[in-house]
């Protein structure tokens, strides 16, 4: 693959390291991991009245093409026992796609770049760790300067 993927991952239900380590170990068989941030804990986005969460970027390689990719994302959430709450509910294990290299898909089931990174200091943290040069292919921006523009408060690397 010649450019990178990047997956977002979230819990703040059970075991929380313990579940980003499951998840990451469930991509094996698809995915190669290229880079991983540090783990942070964030307050929980949206719907307040929950457990921070633990939040990490990876980058990926892989050969599976985006929607196959997100197939096995929702496989792993589900094997793993998440369960559907309610948007911005509290969730074993949540698994996105970021960026797909330069890809600008807006479809029904994927949407890539993911719709909402920008606003999102749990996930722009962790990824400008490890690409804070990647440009959003869609905003023109950087992550260094889409993380320049959020509140970062309460987010803490482990």
């Amino acid at each position: 693959m010649a450019f990178p993927v990047y997956l977002a991952l979230g819990t703040n239900l059970g075991d929380r390291e313990a579940n980003l380590q499951a998840a990451i170990a469930g991509l094996a068989s698809k995915v190669s991991v290229v880079r991983q941030s540090a783990i942070y804990a964030t307050p929980p986005w949206g719907y307040t009245d929950q457990p921070e969460f633990l939040n990490q970027v990876i980058e990926v390689d892989t050969l599976l093409h985006p929607l196959p990719l997100l197939h096995l994302l929702k496989s792993i959430e589900e094997q793993m026992g998440r369960v559907e709450t309610f948007r911005n509910g509290p969730r074993l294990i949540d698994l996105d796609i970021l960026f797909y290299g330069q890809e600008v898909i807006e479809g029904q089931i994927v949407q890539i770049p993911h719709p909402r990174l920008q606003d999102r200091a749990f996930v722009l943290v962790p990824l400008a760790e490890i690409a804070p040069d990647f440009v959003h292919p869609v905003l023109h921006q950087t992550v260094r300067e889409m993380l320049a523009q959020v509140n970062t408060e309460g987010v803490r690397q482990l």
